[in-house]
């Protein structure tokens, strides 16, 4: 199959991702084209629209025809256009599959979208469990983090006694991840005179983000009940996680994965993460044997193979 992947900005850089993935590990072809940069984290691109120099589409169009499915993520759709060329021009004989990220557009709109899809009879993913709430009839598809790369590679805690203790939350848009409640937390922590260090992490390219989260000792995603990638990557680097999944989105994981026990550390309200970010900076062994545990649970149960493996599926039955 010819698989071509079409989104505005890459979200979380799972387009990227998944393309190589497909890649590298599938008979399949799959390219990307982006149309947008934003939040200055410069993911790496395969084809992106603004790059494309003296009006030369002629790789786009051919990409267009060649296609056996359109793969959109986040608000594209057949009506998007790259350059000069609209999508739906070349809608003719190709499979679509629709892929939502959480983008707020969505979330507002939902019903306006599963009417669409449920009119046109297409089929709809989503990136994570809560979202099978909102997109009918969708299907998760996990994220994926390249586990065997190098900038997902783990370090281990080896933090020295009386230096601080490095507490790392890489938000995209931190109104949406408590990062208000985050910082209260910790500033109560050091208040109490523990010595640990805020470090929040944005704007700036994924490579350096990753770089720096390796150096920091616990990982805080969000609380909505929900996990971003900032965990998956997390995870695979061998870091302690604390973020606040719901039981809706602990049970799918479980079903996902097969494991009886999930890696994450759950706060869900202000004294919960409090308390869990007090044990963890207090207990260099505990954040040791977490991280471990963090990391062998990424290589048993979270693979880009094991991930591949579902979204193939739905390809498959498209």
């Amino acid at each position: 199959m010819n698989i071509l992947m079409i989104t505005a900005n890459d979200p979380a850089g799972m387009g990227i991702a998944f393309s190589n993935a497909i890649n590298r590990y599938t008979k399949h072809s799959c390219r990307l084209i982006t149309t947008q940069e934003r939040y200055g984290i410069d993911f790496a691109k395969d084809i992106h629209i603004p790059d494309i120099h003296d009006d030369d589409f002629g790789e786009v169009e051919e990409l267009l025809k060649t296609a056996d499915i359109f793969h959109f993520h986040v608000l594209n759709d057949e009506n998007s256009h790259l350059g000069p060329l609209v999508i739906r021009d070349f809608i003719q004989g190709k499979k679509i599959l629709h892929h939502h990220h959480g983008h707020p557009d969505f979330l507002i709109n939902a019903e306006a979208y599963n009417e669409k899809y449920s009119r046109l009879g297409r089929r709809v993913v989503v990136s994570t469990p809560d979202l099978l709430k909102v997109a009918k009839n969708s299907q998760w598809v996990p994220n994926l983090v390249p586990i065997h790369d190098a900038l997902y590679q783990p370090r281990y805690d080896n933090s020295l006694p009386n230096t601080p203790i490095k507490i790392c939350q890489a938000p995209t848009r931190k109104f949406h991840k408590h990062t208000d409640i985050f910082k209260i937390v910790v500033n109560r922590l050091q208040a109490s005179g523990l010595p640990v260090e805020r470090v929040i992490i944005e704007r700036m390219p994924h490579e350096q983000c990753l770089f720096l989260k390796r150096q920091c000792h616990i990982i805080f995603d969000h609380m909505r009940g929900w996990f971003g990638i900032s965990s998956l990557e997390s995870l695979s680097q061998g870091k302690p996680v604390v973020a606040g999944l719901d039981d809706w989105n602990i049970s799918c994981i479980k079903e996902f994965t097969g494991a009886l026990r999930l890696p994450w550390q759950v706060a869900r309200d202000e004294e919960n993460l409090l308390s869990a970010l007090r044990e963890l900076a207090l207990d260099s062994e505990k954040r040791e044997m977490l991280g471990r545990q963090s990391r062998k649970f990424m290589e048993d149960y979270w693979t880009e193979k094991q991930v591949l493996a579902v979204l193939m599926r739905v390809y498959e039955d498209l």
